[in-house]
């Protein structure tokens, strides 16, 4: 697995290097090609929701616009009926609009099927494309084998008269599914098995999101995304790399609609796209491919495409990452040539870098035992100022009201401690965060021997901003706490590693579900502080000493939820880099 060093966060801009993509457009604009003709494209298939994997080539296509001034389209690659649908372009749209980007058009592969059907007839005008009326067995066999050439389809050199035919019926509807295919020729001997007369139309009567029941074939990925490229004239089309064996192929279609392209000349009145690839950036503890993403959420293995343990984009919005976090880990991890795992302690850390300086801290107890402070005077109540931020003074103080009956985290105390424990012990002191120090004296057990009272004294000359002697006193450590009489309760979700393999795709003799986590999921009762009451859907705050969480969308005027989103502890940073 490959982690990164911490350095490269740091990077000034004037270090920063360009990466190869950046090169690759340097390059054509030196060539000749007008800055004026850049233009670049987000093409998702609306099948799923989007993950952390699309959140990288967002950022690229996106990044790319704004560093070059140029246009970027939001493409859907909605050729597939049978897996499309509206709530995923919804979806989609909402994903790219929360990283903080915007598109310049708005456009569908479906907007281009007339055309596409159009060059087709061309295709089989011309001798370049037929019906194939090969069962799919028979195809794959004649098909050959990365060292065998194939062989001819019996249905190759039908007449151009009937393979118009038979097309213009496919399109009428009067053949099932399966029946019929119209591939392009090209050749069955070609060393690269997609150059083998790949498909470019199947027959599939399936109601599609936007056109309806107006089509019944359906083109090929390979047929309609170079040509949806052309049409829009997009200039550089970058994929993931196991796209780079379909780039002879994307290629090859562009000669045909645009012959005079395949000069290369840069003074031509339309641009010719240029497909390039880069290597996936895979996060460890996770899956990202919508098949097996699909798979978890039917199989109720997740509560929905958006629960805080999934890798969707939306499940890390669910789960408090801020839009900002996720952009910086695109932009650290950046764009490479081979395909490397990624320690998601990264991600974590770029989450944790971004909440640290924007999220208020609130105290809440997630583990509470009950502190009683015996010489604190009956039916006294303060109200106490407390910091909301250590990183933006911007950010104020609150009011924390303070009594008699306290809880503390159950962590917090110790009845018997070694040296190096510097929170609460009987006979010693600590200070109550944004309150006073307190000494340990008694502890009150039930019958099993279980703390149930944690009984202390206090110092009330001590109190924290009151510019006594005594509150300038210094004592080891420091506690948060919430008043008993005004604590809120709340349900808190603690989330965990949804796998407990860090690469639960690389062993493929087994299936990625062995690796799920039974503990990736803890739901608690927590205590807040009053401040927290009127916390809205998405709010993050930083539980002091505890982490950081953020209001889910369950949450309700009667009963407040809080998933946790990361951790305090950066253990990311104590990774030493194995590059």
């Amino acid at each position: 697995m490959i982690t990164l060093s911490l350095k490269i966060l740091n990077m000034s801009t004037e270090e920063k290097s360009l990466n190869f993509i950046e090169q690759i457009i340097e390059e054509d604009l030196k060539k000749g090609l007008s800055n004026d003709k850049l233009r670049f494209r987000f093409p998702p298939e609306p099948n799923g929701y989007l993950h952390v994997g699309h959140a990288s080539a967002i950022c690229l296509n996106f990044g790319l616009g704004i560093d070059y001034q140029a246009p970027v389209n939001l493409r859907f690659d909605d050729t597939n009926p049978a897996k499309e649908e509206q709530e995923y372009v919804d979806a989609i749209k909402k994903d790219i609009e929360w990283l903080g980007f915007q598109w310049s058009e708005e456009r569908y592969a479906s907007d281009y099927f007339q055309q596409l059907y159009d060059w087709a007839v061309e295709f089989i005008q011309k001798g370049k494309a037929y019906v194939d009326s090969q069962s799919s067995e028979d195809m794959a066999i004649q098909k050959g084998t990365p060292t065998t050439a194939g062989t001819d389809s019996p249905y190759r050199n039908r007449s151009v008269e009937e393979n118009l035919d038979l097309f213009v019926r496919m399109k009428k509807g009067e053949f099932p599914n399966g029946t019929h295919i119209l591939r392009a020729k090209i050749s069955m001997g070609a060393n690269n098995m997609l150059m083998r007369d790949p498909i470019m139309y199947r027959i599939l009567h399936s109601h599609h999101h936007r056109t309806g029941n107006d089509w019944c074939i359906y083109p090929m990925y390979d047929w309609a995304h170079g040509e949806s490229d052309y049409l829009e004239q997009i200039s550089h089309s970058f994929c993931t790399l196991e796209f780079l064996p379909h780039r002879e192929l994307y290629d090859w279609f562009l000669d045909q609609v645009y012959p005079e392209s395949s000069s290369g000349s840069n003074n031509l009145t339309k641009v010719r796209p240029k497909q390039r690839e880069f290597a996936r950036r895979n996060l460890s503890h996770t899956v990202v491919s919508k098949r097996k993403l699909l798979q978890l959420v039917e199989e109720k293995h997740v509560t929905s495409w958006d629960d805080p343990r999934m890798s969707t984009i939306s499940g890390m919005r669910r789960r408090g990452y801020p839009p900002m976090a996720i952009r910086n880990f695109a932009n650290t991890i950046g764009i490479a040539k081979r395909e490397n795992l990624i320690d998601v302690s990264l991600l974590e850390f770029c989450v944790r870098d971004i909440l640290n300086k924007t999220a208020p801290r609130v105290m809440a107890v997630l583990n509470p035992v009950k502190l009683v402070i015996t010489n604190y005077p009956e039916g006294k109540e303060e109200v106490l100022d407390a910091e909301n931020s250590q990183e933006d003074e911007n950010l104020g103080f609150r009011k924390v009201p303070f009594s008699k009956e306290l809880y503390i985290e159950r962590e917090d105390f110790q009845e018997e401690a070694n040296k190096k424990f510097f929170r609460l012990t009987l006979g010693t002191e600590v200070r109550l965060k944004n309150a006073y120090i307190i000494k340990g004296e008694t502890v009150v057990k039930d019958a099993a021997g279980n703390i149930t009272e944690i009984h202390c004294t206090y110092d009330e000359d001590s109190r924290s901003g009151s510019g006594t002697e005594a509150s300038q006193r210094k004592v080891k450590g420091t506690i948060h706490w919430v008043s008993i009489n005004h604590a809120i309760e709340a349900e808190i979700r603690i989330y965990d590693r949804l796998f407990t393999h860090e690469n639960p795709d690389g062993d493929k003799e087994v299936d990625f579900k062995e690796y799920i986590n039974p503990n990736s999921l803890e739901v608690i009762t927590g205590y807040l502080e009053p401040s927290l009451a009127t916390a809205k859907n998405g709010e993050r705050f930083q539980f002091q000493r505890l982490g950081y969480y953020c209001v889910d969308k369950d949450s309700s005027q009667e009963k407040l939820v809080f998933n946790k989103t990361v951790g305090l502890r950066d253990t990311w940073a104590k990774v030493e880099s194995k590059e």
